[in-house]
């Protein structure tokens, strides 16, 4: 029993509801609503009270079975042809995104739309797409330019940090030239020497990893290269001076030894100091220390980190930073993806290459360093699929591989691309300064 129903007697009207939209009554049959009742309409022949009613309309009198909805009036005509001959056409005049809005409040589907409107609909609904994304990417653009403002501003206030500090004048000057290349001709002359620095010990690094460079001392053990421990040990001097320059005269030592790039060089050079300790502690035969050396060699690993002191002289490898930082979401789902392609295609390429002797494909685990390098698109081809029912699943490997590693790959491009002009502006800007 409908809820009108409790009001009044049973009548020959109460096969029919009056609809009053904006102004614009109707009076519609039940038959004609129950044709579609997952509509909005079609879903108050349902209601068994007036909470429930309430629901779906704005407003409703119990006494005259009429339901009011607060909607354009006009729009409603185009509603009462879809109800009576059951499909749906679009609006002339009405916005694509108002027309989708309104059939979405009346509880009609896209299916209803007429074959002659169909075409069109989807293609005003591209366009609109492609004006949010190119919106949401202005958004995004203008999003770093005020970042970017932000940062600049950040800078001045650490220069404002100085007021009130020892020998605030000589520390402001000196911080300056540090962090600005391009304030003057004795900041980019430090600029280039840092440079200098990190590229000479990462090009000493290089050359002491080749095995000619070192030498052997009387007990035939393999010893250090005088020449290449001499520059070691002056970069890491160069590098320590400059660190604790730095420190000395930061606005504030907190927010230094926060900072990413200092981090960085910090990291750069603790490995040189704590080899050095390990290596006295070694000399004095401590039976606490027995791995010293495997300690001493992944400290002299960690040397890599010079190479990313780079970055504090490249607006790229910065950009880059940024770029990954904000792109955490398609960078999983990169990884998702080839995750999920690398093992469906290792266990396939197994189950059809097991039985051959000739392959080397023989373990799922195989299978997964063949699919990694297959799917990335470096094909090392040391090892490949014999059979014909292997070559098949391996082109159709390398082909998903292509299409899975580009999807994400333009969103990472437009970030970078945003972020390396954000980081050229601040540059520019400080440089006009």
């Amino acid at each position: 029993m409908a809820y009108g129903q409790i009001f009044r007697p049973h009548s020959p009207d109460d096969c029919c509801i009056t609809v009053n939209v904006g102004g614009f009554r109707q009076r519609l049959e039940h038959e004609v609503l129950k044709r579609f009742p997952q509509t909005r309409l079609g879903r108050l022949l349902c209601c068994s009270s007036r909470e429930a009613i309430l629901e779906l309309c704005d407003d409703f009198s119990p006494s005259e079975m009429e339901y009011y909805f607060d909607r354009n009036p006009s729009f409603f005509c185009y509603v009462l042809n879809f109800y009576l001959t059951g499909k749906m056409h679009l609006v002339d005049g009405l916005c694509i995104v108002s027309f989708s809005q309104e059939i979405e409040y009346w509880g009609i589907k896209e299916r209803y739309l007429d074959l002659c409107c169909t075409n069109k609909f989807h293609e005003l609904m591209e366009q609109v797409e492609d004006k949010s994304w190119d919106q949401r990417s202005d958004d995004l653009q203008h999003q770093s330019s005020e970042l970017s403002i932000e940062d600049l501003s950040t800078v001045e206030d650490d220069l404002e940090m100085f007021e009130g500090s020892w020998c605030a004048d000589y520390r402001r000057n000196i911080w300056i030239r540090l962090e600005n290349p391009a304030y003057s001709t004795s900041a980019k002359v430090l600029a280039v020497a840092s440079l200098s620095v990190v590229l000479v010990s990462i090009i000493a690094m290089c050359i002491h990893s080749i095995p000619d460079s070192s030498e052997t001392d009387p007990s035939e053990k393999k010893a250090e290269n005088p020449v290449l421990t001499f520059f070691e040990t002056l970069c890491v001097l160069c590098f320590s001076a400059e660190f604790l320059l730095r420190l000395a005269v930061a606005p504030s030592a907190r927010k230094f030894l926060c900072s990413t790039l200092n981090i960085i060089d910090l990291l750069s050079i603790l490995p040189f100091y704590v080899t050095l300790a390990c290596g006295v502690m070694d000399e004095g035969e401590n039976t606490d220390l027995e791995n010293v050396g495997k300690v001493v060699q992944i400290l002299r690993l960690m040397r890599v980190f010079r190479i990313l002191k780079l970055a504090r002289h490249s607006a790229g490898l910065r950009s880059l930073g940024a770029t990954l930082r904000h792109s955490s979401n398609e960078v999983g789902q990169l990884v998702l993806f080839l995750s999920v392609g690398i093992s469906m295609f290792s266990v396939l390429i197994h189950f059809v290459e097991r039985e051959s002797e000739e392959s080397e494909l023989q373990t799922i685990p195989i299978g997964w360093w063949w699919a990694t390098i297959s799917m990335t698109t470096v094909g090392y081809g040391d090892t490949f699929p014999v059979t014909l029912a292997g070559k098949l699943i391996a082109t159709l490997c390398i082909i998903c591989g292509l299409l899975i590693v580009a999807l994400p790959i333009t969103n990472i491009f437009n970030k970078f691309s945003k972020f390396y002009e954000r980081q050229r502006r601040m540059d520019l800007r400080q440089t006009m300064k």
